[in-house]
């Protein structure tokens, strides 16, 4: 494999939210920061970029990941999805999206397109999660405007809608 100069910049190019797109970072850029700045993805939010928050959660080839922990070359042939993906081409809400609005479970929102991601890909390998599960995965996200109420709501009526 050839030696990449520390500030020379590659292209990396993805399928971010089913559409294949590409763009140049250098070696070191975070995966936030490329999807946001080079591939204008407005549903990547950056809070601590220290994986702490939780609120630049993506999916990469299905698997929820902090995008603040990754470098965007290791992006390279991956399949990317944030929450802007969720919604349909047609602009409508997916059930999770419904449930997050239906229970209030956001009030500033910029914790909510990480916990979305998250939700999505946990229900996703465990299907049958009970609450202490759910309230478990949530942890790992921080909110600091709806103390979790409606977002527990939110997460546990999708969840019986998916079961049933």
């Amino acid at each position: 494999m050839p030696q990449i100069g520390r500030n020379e910049r590659v292209r990396v190019s993805l399928t971010l939210d089913g559409k294949k797109v590409s763009g140049l970072a250098e070696p070191r850029m975070l995966l936030s920061d490329f999807l946001r700045q080079q591939l204008s993805a407005g549903a990547v939010h950056v809070g601590c970029e220290h994986g702490v928050c939780g609120a630049c959660t993506i999916r990469v080839d299905g698997r929820a990941v902090r995008s603040c922990l990754m470098f965007a070359v290791q992006a390279q042939g991956c399949d990317i999805e944030t929450a802007a993906g969720l919604a349909g081409e047609d602009g409508e809400l997916d059930a999770l999206q419904k449930a997050f609005r239906k229970n209030h479970a956001l009030q500033c929102g910029y914790c909510t397109p990480g916990i979305l991601m998250s939700v999505t890909s946990f229900l996703d390998s465990n299907p049958d999660a009970g609450e202490d599960e759910l309230k478990d995965m949530l942890g790992g996200h921080l909110c600091r405007c709806t103390g979790y109420v409606g977002i527990m709501r939110a997460v546990l009526e999708y969840a019986a809608a998916r079961r049933a």
